[in-house]
């Protein structure tokens, strides 16, 4: 069973974590790579991470998203993160994670961003 739920809306892969809690290496490394195939597969180039289900995650899983980060950028892939459960939110704002990756509130946001164009939309 994979970690991840995968779909294509509006031109954007959008990858829903299946799990509440990810702290489990094996599961850290699924996810991994689950999420390196994403970026691989990205026909549109725009890939959003939906953490509506995640309650807690490792600094190991931190990690990942950090070099996931670099994976996108390499790859010319642009990346966003939504519906951050509050106490995940705090973590990336104590990290300073949430100034390297771009987090909307929820999806329907998140999904309309990628189109918006300058400062303006």
């Amino acid at each position: 069973m994979g970690r991840l739920a995968i779909e294509e809306v509006d031109g954007v892969t959008v990858a829903a974590f299946q799990d509440s809690k990810i702290l489990d290496d094996a599961v850290i490394q699924q996810i991994g790579s689950e999420l390196l195939e994403c970026v691989s597969q990205t026909s549109g180039g725009k890939l959003l991470l939906d953490f509506s289900r995640v309650r807690f995650m490792s600094s190991a899983m931190l990690g990942r998203l950090v070099m996931l980060h670099g994976k996108c950028k390499k790859a010319n892939v642009t990346l966003k993160m939504c519906c951050l459960a509050d106490n995940l939110r705090e973590v990336f704002k104590i990290t300073n994670l949430h100034k390297m990756f771009d987090i909307q509130k929820d999806r329907d946001k998140a999904i309309a961003s990628f189109s918006k164009k300058g400062w303006f939309g």
